[in-house]
């Protein structure tokens, strides 16, 4: 399955996802930034608590046989994008707006306006936001399988056992 398609089904849908876009469009217009035409991708990771963790995602470009993805990353101010790590994928944060708490293996890196993050495959990280942040993720190719989250609440991504069909 298309990498994007399967982000897609795990998105949040309803009232509180409408709510999300909306903050989120209303900030981009207040940055007067520009989005990429797709649709943005609102998740709260299965846990239903989009407000505390979640993220909005703009994918810019996933080309795997090219090897390279550029997405944008908008959390709210107190908002994270839970603890996880990859074990192939390579990414670089780029803060393009706000400020967040970027934590990756165990230590806290404030980073504001024009700051960059190199995170190794296999580290651990995360990210919350200190008011309203935009991120610029440069990276490998996104694989939502290798994605392995520290909560195991979580119902997605490499760590997740899918039950068999009873």
């Amino acid at each position: 399955m298309d990498e994007l398609k399967k982000a897609l089904s795990i998105c949040l849908r309803g009232p509180e996802a409408e709510r999300g876009l909306r903050r989120f469009r209303r900030q981009m217009k207040a940055w007067l930034l520009a989005m990429p035409g797709a649709t943005p991708l609102v998740l709260d990771f299965g846990l239903g608590r989009f407000a505390e963790t979640g993220l909005i995602e703009c994918w810019i470009v996933n080309e795997a046989r090219a090897g390279y993805c550029g997405k944008y990353l908008f959390v709210c101010g107190g908002q994270t994008c839970p603890e996880h790590r990859h074990r192939r994928k390579h990414e670089t944060f780029f803060v393009v707006k706000g400020k967040v708490c970027l934590r990756c293996s165990g230590r806290d890196h404030l980073l504001s306006e024009g700051d960059a993050l190199r995170v190794s495959p296999g580290r651990l990280h995360s990210f919350t936001g200190i008011g309203p942040a935009l991120l610029l993720e440069l990276s490998m190719p996104c694989k939502v399988d290798d994605n392995y989250f520290s909560d195991r609440g979580i119902p997605i991504g490499g760590n997740f056992k899918r039950r068999a069909p009873q």
